[in-house]
């Protein structure tokens, strides 16, 4: 079996416990129509990865046998579309209170955001300040590359943007990022190129003011 194919399996098997919660081996066998040697090994490599997890079962009757079920990182791999739902909740809050309150609560989520990871910037100076920045945004998905120009000021580049389709509507976020950022890095920041506006990415120049 090529390495397509192996990947195709594994699709199958994790939307096969997506849909029924819970299965064993020998469920997946006879469903996939390989044997049971082909379904472990296949097994073993979703283990390896974090995306499903088994749990030892007693029967009435013969030995135990193990349930194998997704984890919650395999959940992420399951398209969603949570962004319909936020955009709809955020024009009914415009059309009933206006635009200045949803920008106040993209205001409160970045002073939430400030206040959990500042601690984190204590005692570092200021490009262990950007790779703990990169690193926080790669925890949330962003995708982010960083390095330091020519002209000492640092290049963050972010590749992906989980909550594009709201910013694209609501620039007012890509603000809150923007400030966001300069509060934790303690230094100017100019956005360059954004995602929401069109770009291919968003970068930030991080300017070394010493």
């Amino acid at each position: 079996m090529n390495q397509e194919q192996d990947s195709s399996t594994r699709k199958l098997i994790l939307t096969m416990l997506k849909t029924r919660a819970s299965m064993t081996v020998n469920d997946m066998a006879r469903e996939l129509g390989i044997t049971e040697m082909a379904v472990r090994r296949h097994l073993n490599t979703l283990e390896r990865d974090g995306l499903i997890e088994s749990k030892l079962v007693r029967q009435a009757m013969g030995r135990p046998t193990h349930l194998y079920s997704l984890t919650e990182q395999a959940d992420d791999l399951f398209p969603k579309k949570y962004h319909h739902l936020t955009l709809d909740l955020l024009g009914e809050l415009a059309a009933e209170a206006g635009e200045e309150q949803v920008e106040r609560l993209f205001d409160k989520r970045k002073e939430k955001l400030i206040s959990r990871y500042e601690g984190r910037m204590e005692g570092k100076d200021l490009e262990e300040r950007v790779a703990e920045l990169a690193e926080i945004q790669n925890a949330n998905g962003y995708m982010v590359q960083w390095e330091r120009g020519e002209s000492g000021d640092y290049v963050l580049k972010e590749h992906n943007c989980p909550i594009s389709q709201v910013a694209n509507q609501y620039n007012h976020a890509c603000t809150c990022e923007l400030t966001m950022f300069e509060h934790l890095l303690k230094a100017d920041v100019e956005r360059t190129e954004c995602l929401a506006k069109g770009g291919t990415k968003c970068v930030y120049i991080i300017h070394d003011n010493k």
